[in-house]
């Protein structure tokens, strides 16, 4: 045993547990100040624990049980056994604690359960106890007892009694390791001698009979113990010796039927606290579904407390463990109890007038379900959760230390007990949900010490049903993987040989088991999810074993009995096959699954099996036939090729299918289509030694392979020929499909043959073949002989060719391409041409024919080409400005000649007089491209490119790119004046919408000469604007004012016609609109030049600017006579009421108000004639008015605001924390009689007022500039130290030197004293 429990008494033991823990008390619970010596155990003890609340919890009412739904099910239980023990206290206060627990494997014991239950057939263990032995309950009804070095001191019990008894459920030891009770699935419970082995009683009345024994646990009193039965009861066993004989007497503690009790936990008291005042009433606590009970069993029986749980989840499991704390001066009991995730705990405790108290301190919250309640040490509890999680928690901080996953342990559960399966499972569904998940008897705790039981045995897990667990444990052993494996054979390969034999016998059980409870009835998707939750695991397993003949011989049988069953597993077969674990099926397995496949229409999933297979036992031509009348191509070449070494069929088959429509000319279907793409692909295959579709050919077979297909192409005729049948008709056919791709196809072939004699005689045979077929043959097009010639261009460029083509047959190709009369196909025949050029058919012709023919034929490209190799650059420029489809793409070109290096500077020269020859053309052309060339390589030549346009138009186009820096920034050339004066002409020709926009931008222009081309257009606005530019806002004003009296002048005229025509009566109402809309802006022009020039003038040159604008907008009125100009009239008022309002920010009111009564339009008519007006003014001058006030408020409130918080953050009480000055270290006296006056700032800073300053010096000391900081900062309520310094000196100064006068020269000092007198009068 690596480390075996401590052999010390139970005194001694825990005398050293409660020493160690006490010394380990945090003081983040307690709050325990540091000191420099380590503190005693007295002085420990005497701590008081602040973070307790303590209450005293009265009695509270029982909660009813929930009605719970729930259907009993055996829990699985597995596993090993593991001991683990705590280590070395770590310091709580660490952020990383270290391994808290220690884990080990009881070897010993474990293998003698083994043997155990192999010889003597003892059973799976089923409980376990730990005191200075262990002690393990099985399932057959024996206990067996180790001492402290694992070995077997006792056996209690037979088998024979394990059979009239059931298991054993329940284990207890006394504190004094003498007795030990054991309590049964059955109902009995028996009491034995630790030291001999003997049975002392056999008790089976204790409780009513039908029930298991949950739990039995011996109490600090030598002859009282507890027990709790399946009803849900607790009793008090009594045990007496009279006279000799050995009794027994049961006392009902509690009845189940008052809310069942499925925990019970006794307070147990080492002998150092025997005389503890708790222990004499020998605590109980007793846990039920709905609360928590704490009584008392002597000096007789007493109700202390109930606790209810509240709402929980009725599936988690109530827990219940004592410990012994030191809480305030003394040592008292805690009990930690949970039901789910939250811990609780109360302290009984017994105070001076013997009044016994029961404190709950805070609890402990986890996001966890917890079944496992333990503690370690009085702070430190261990915990496992319903995922089997061990959790070390430290309680004060309730800080997680550690997290060890016992997955791998897989407790054993005592789910059958709560159910009572051994009596007939006679319990509630309740307790039956809580029993789920229920371990007491697999955990022990013992002096720093947790055993768990559990157990992996396969044979465990076969008789729960459990077969994939099974064989997932089973095939760890089998690859050594397994943790504590005891049993086993060392030697792998024995070990192998006998895992694998019991998983063979765990398949067919598997096999059997599911057959036997498919669902008989029901929807067939519950059948197929039956089976389709065990076929895949058993074939997995069977291929994990390499025993194919186990699944198809043994399983496959078995299965074919459930046409369900059948199915599944023929279709899970299909992913084995495509991954290639599955190569190979018996001949009835294959028949059932391509006839299931077919029958179920999933060709696809045959065509992926059939290539994946060994298919030399099938019927190939009913499989062929199959294929083909599914169209499974892949599968159909496949079967040929493996089966038979067949190569020549399938193209044959194929070829069949697509070579009538392409001879007839009709369009191919899809299927023809794909019939043909896989065509192509076999044949590369095989002429490239692969395999069709995956794989290679055998390496003997791929030379005879080649040739077949070889000979196979070359055939003159096919084997069933008509007598109208051309020659070659594979080779045609091919052709006509795809020309592009077949000859792709060859030209790979080919570039194998090097060394290969008969292989460059096929070349060569090809080749000839190709020609004889293409050439002079009008069912091809340009394209495909194109194509045709472009192979051979590049065949005959290898430097190793050895093929031979005659030239003649190239220039007969090139008349073909280059035929003046043939429009057809133009792009297609010029592209066709430039590709067998590039490929290096160029020598294959005359160059000087070649280039007259391409002229001739306006193929571009092709001259683009030869004269690129010629270094005949400036003549490419001809071809681009004669190729309409590539015009745009000279300006890049000339761009690359001219700036790439790479050209001589003759190439260059000669470009760039092209260039500058065709600018017109260019011009057309992209007109933003050409600026942008221009710039960058004729910057010097602008003015004769100009003066070459001879076009006004394109010299507009050129010159609006060249100099616009909106259209192309990058383009612009700081050019002379006079260029820029002839955009500006231009524009005013082409684009006078522009003209303004060009002269904001460009500043190059002279102003006079500009203002002489804008009147010479009449372009009023534009010259308005350079004569602002100016300085001439006069002259300015009067252009714009003459043109706005023009459009009114036109308005008025065209307002009160009223009698033309009735045909000119509707071009009329038309045009009133547009003449007002125009008005409207020439007005808003007009405006914004007043608005942007009154503000430098005085009030006379306002008055100047102003004055005859509204006079200008009144007089028309004059004219509007008639309810027909009613609209215009209205119009003409609003547009005056514009101006008026615009006018007021500049021009008194009064005189607004003098000049309109002056106006004869308003003059002389009525009040209400100009009430409008004058109406709107006063609108307008209320609403500025209110703007003010609320702005003015805002301002005031806000202000209002900052101060009160100012002030009353310098009234808040300040106490300080320090009794000395922050800057002589002298500390203050607390006497009242002393004269000396403290200064406490905002932040607690203390100051003595005498060595803080003078008054009369602290200006000196403390200059202004030093503490007034920026006046963002006055605002804040949180001020800085430096200006609290700053208002005492004002305060000090005015106590003792007032009057003061200050100094106020701006807003921020003004700001200042007003923030300072607020602090002085709440000081004061």
């Amino acid at each position: 045993m690596a480390e075996s429990p401590d052999s010390r008494s139970l005194v001694s033991a825990s005398s050293q547990l409660n020493l160690m823990e006490i010394e380990a008390i945090d003081d983040k619970e307690f709050d325990i100040p540091q000191v420099d010596t380590p503190p005693t155990l007295e002085s420990i003890l005497n701590e008081p624990e602040e973070d307790d609340e303590p209450f005293i919890l009265e009695d509270t009412c029982l909660l009813n049980t929930e009605n719970i739904d729930a259907h009993s099910c055996e829990t699985s239980s597995l596993s090993v056994y593991v001991h683990l023990r705590r280590r070395k206290a770590v310091e709580t206060n660490a952020t990383v604690h270290g391994s808290v627990l220690r884990r080990n494997l009881l070897k010993g014991i474990s293998a003698q359960i083994v043997s155990a239950a192999d010889k003597v057939d003892a059973g799976l263990p089923t409980a376990i106890t730990v005191s200075n032995v262990i002690a393990v309950g099985t399932s057959h009804g024996l206990t067996l007892v180790f001492d402290q070095n694992q070995a077997l001191r006792l056996c209690l019990g037979t088998t024979a009694t394990g059979a009239e008894y059931g298991a054993v459920s329940a284990l207890s030891i006394n504190h004094d390791c003498t007795r030990l009770l054991c309590g049964f699935a059955k109902g009995q419970i028996t009491m034995w001698d630790l030291a001999n082995g003997k049975l002392l009683r056999t008790i089976t009345d204790a409780h009513p009979p039908g029930t298991a024994i949950l739990h039995v646990k011996f109490t600090d009193h030598p002859a009282l113990a507890v027990c709790n039965d399946s009803g849900g009861s607790v009793f008090e066993l009594s045990f007496r010796r009279v006279m000799g004989m050995r009794t027994c007497e049961s006392r009902c503690l509690f009845s189940g039927s008052k809310g069942e009790v499925c925990c019970v936990e006794p307070l147990h008291a080492g002998p150092e606290l025997k005389d503890h005042p708790i222990t004499h009433y020998s605590l109980l606590a007793m846990a039920s579904l709905t609360k928590i009970l704490l009584i008392g069993l002597k000096p007789s029986l007493k109700v202390w407390m109930t606790f209810p749980y509240g709402k929980t989840d009725p599936a988690s499991v109530p827990l219940l463990a004592w410990q012994f704390v030191a809480v305030q001066k003394t040592i008292n009991p805690v009990l930690a109890f949970c039901r789910g995730d939250t811990i609780h705990f109360l302290l009984v405790k017994k105070d001076e007038s013997g009044t016994i108290h029961v404190i709950k301190p805070r609890q402990l919250l986890l996001n966890c379900d917890l079944i496992s309640l333990s503690w370690i040490n009085p702070h430190t509890l261990v915990l496992m959760d319903s995922t089997e999680k061990l959790r070390v928690v430290d309680r004060p901080s309730q800080e997680e230390l550690e997290t060890v996953d016992m997955a791998e342990l897989q407790l054993v559960y005592n789910s059958s007990h709560f159910k009572s399966l051994a009596t007939g499972g006679n319990v509630s569904q309740a307790l039956a949900l809580v029993g789920e998940k229920t371990c007491y008897q697999s955990v022990c705790s013992y002096a720093g010490q947790i055993m768990y039981l559990g157990t992996k045995r396969v044979d465990h897990l076969l008789k729960q049903e459990k077969f994939m667990e099974a064989l997932s444990l089973a095939w760890s052993f089998h690859e050594g993987t397994a943790k504590a494996v005891l049993g086993l054979f060392a030697d792998p390969a024995k070990r192998k040989g006998v895992v694998a034999d019991k998983m063979v016998e765990i398949l067919l059980q598997y096999v059997d088991r599911s057959l036997k409870k498919c669902p008989e009835q029901g929807k067939i998707q519950l059948m197929e999810q039956h089976f389709q939750d065990m076929v895949p695991v058993t074939v997995d397993y069977c291929l994990l074993l390499q025993r194919t003949d186990l699944l198809f011989n043994q399983i496959y049988p078995r299965l074919v009995e459930n046409s369900v069953a059948r199915g599944v597993f023929l279709e899970s077969l299909e992913p084995y096959i495509l991954s290639e674990r599955i190569g190979c099926l018996t001949a009835p397995v294959m028949r059932d699954l391509l006839s299931y496949f077919q029958e179920n229409g999933m060709m696809d999933s045959v065509e992926g099996c059939l290539v994946h297979m060994d298919i030399t036992n099938l019927d190939i031509q009913q499989v062929v036939q199959m294929c083909w009348d599914n169209q499974l191509y892949d599968a159909m070449i496949y079967v040929f090729n493996s089966g038979m070494n067949d190569y020549i069929s399938p193209m044959e088959k194929l070829f069949q299918a697509i070579g009538p429509p392409l001879r007839e000319g009709k369009p191919l279907t899809d299927e023809h289509v794909v019939m043909g793409n896989k065509l192509l692909v076999y044949i590369s295959c095989c002429l490239a030694g692969r395999a069709y579709p995956l794989g290679d050919i055998p390496e003997d077979l791929v030379p005879q392979v080649k040739n077949q297909v070889f000979e196979f192409l070359i055939r003159l005729h096919s084997v069933e020929a008509a007598q109208e049948e051309e020659v070659y008709p594979y080779i045609r056919t091919l052709l006509h499909f795809d020309t592009r791709e077949f000859l792709n196809v060859l030209a790979l072939t080919f570039e194998d043959f090097k060394n290969d004699k008969q292989a460059l005689e096929y070349q060569q045979r090809i080749v000839d073949i190709l020609l004889k077929v293409m050439v002079d043959n009008s069912d091809f097009t340009p394209s495909q002989v194109g194509c045709l010639f472009t192979f051979l261009a590049r065949q005959l460029a290898k430097p190793d060719n050895t093929l031979f083509v005659n030239r003649k047959l190239f220039d007969q190709v090139l008349e073909f391409l280059c035929s003046p009369d043939d429009d057809s196909r133009h792009t297609e025949r010029q592209q066709v041409l430039l590709e067998l050029l590039q490929v290096g058919g160029v020598v294959q012709f005359d160059e000087g024919h070649l280039l007259d023919l391409a002229e001739k034929t306006e193929f571009y490209q092709i001259c683009e080409f030869m004269y690129e190799k010629k270094h005949l650059y400036d003549k490419i420029v001809d071809c681009y400005l004669k190729d309409p489809l590539r015009k745009e793409e000279l300006f890049n070109y000339i761009h690359n000649i001219l700036s790439m290096p790479g050209y001589s500077s003759e190439e260059k020269q000669l470009v760039s007089v092209k260039a500058l020859q065709h600018i017109k053309d260019l011009v057309s052309i992209n007109s933003a491209k050409t600026a942008e060339l221009v710039a960058v390589h004729f910057a010097d030549k602008v003015q004769p490119i100009i003066t070459s346009l001879q076009d006004d138009y394109l010299a507009f186009q050129f010159l609006k790119c060249l100099l616009n820096p909106s259209l192309n920034p990058q383009t612009v050339l700081k050019l002379g004046p006079d260029l820029h004066e002839l955009l500006v002409d231009l524009l005013c020709q082409f684009s006078p919408q522009q003209v303004i926009a060009f002269l904001k931008t460009s500043q190059d222009y002279r102003l006079e000469e500009a203002i002489q081309i804008t009147e010479k257009h009449k372009l009023h606005e534009t010259t308005a604007y350079l004569l602002e530019k100016k300085g001439d806002v006069q002259g300015a004003f009067e252009v714009l004012l003459q043109t706005l009296k023009g459009k009114l002048h036109k308005l008025a005229l065209e307002g009160s016609e009223t009698d033309k025509p009735d045909g000119e009566e509707e071009e009329t109402g038309d045009e009133v609109p547009s003449l007002i809309q125009r008005v409207e802006e020439a007005l808003h022009d007009i405006i914004a030049l007043c608005q942007r020039s009154s503000h430098g003038l005085n009030q006379q040159q306002r008055e100047a600017l102003w004055f005859p604008l509204l006079e200008a907008m009144m007089s028309p009125q004059k004219l509007l006579k008639g309810a027909d100009t009613k609209h215009t009239s209205e119009a003409l008022k609003e547009l005056t009421m514009k101006v008026l309002n615009s006018m007021s920010s500049f021009i008194a009111p009064p005189a607004i108000i003098q000049r309109i009564l002056q106006d004869p339009v308003y003059g002389k008519g009525k009040l209400a004639e100009i009430q409008g007006l004058i109406l709107g003014m006063l609108e307008t001058f209320n609403y500025e008015q209110t703007l003010l006030e609320t702005t003015t408020n805002l301002l005031n409130s806000d202000l209002h605001w900052s101060l009160s918080h100012l002030h009353k953050a310098v009234s808040r009480g300040l106490h300080p924390r320090q009794d000395h000055c922050n800057i002589c270290l002298q500390q203050y006296k607390r006497r009242q009689e002393s004269e000396e006056e403290i200064i406490i700032f905002r932040y607690t800073h203390i100051y003595i007022q005498i060595v803080m300053m003078y008054k009369s010096q602290f200006r000196k000391i403390y200059p202004y500039d030093k503490f007034c900081g920026p006046v963002s900062s006055i605002y804040s309520i949180q001020y800085t130290y430096t200006y609290t310094i700053y208002i005492y000196s004002i305060i000090c100064t005015l106590q003792e030197h007032s009057p003061m006068t200050f100094a106020i020269t701006n807003k921020t000092d003004a700001f200042h004293i007003l923030f300072f007198l607020i602090i002085l009068n709440a000081c004061c």
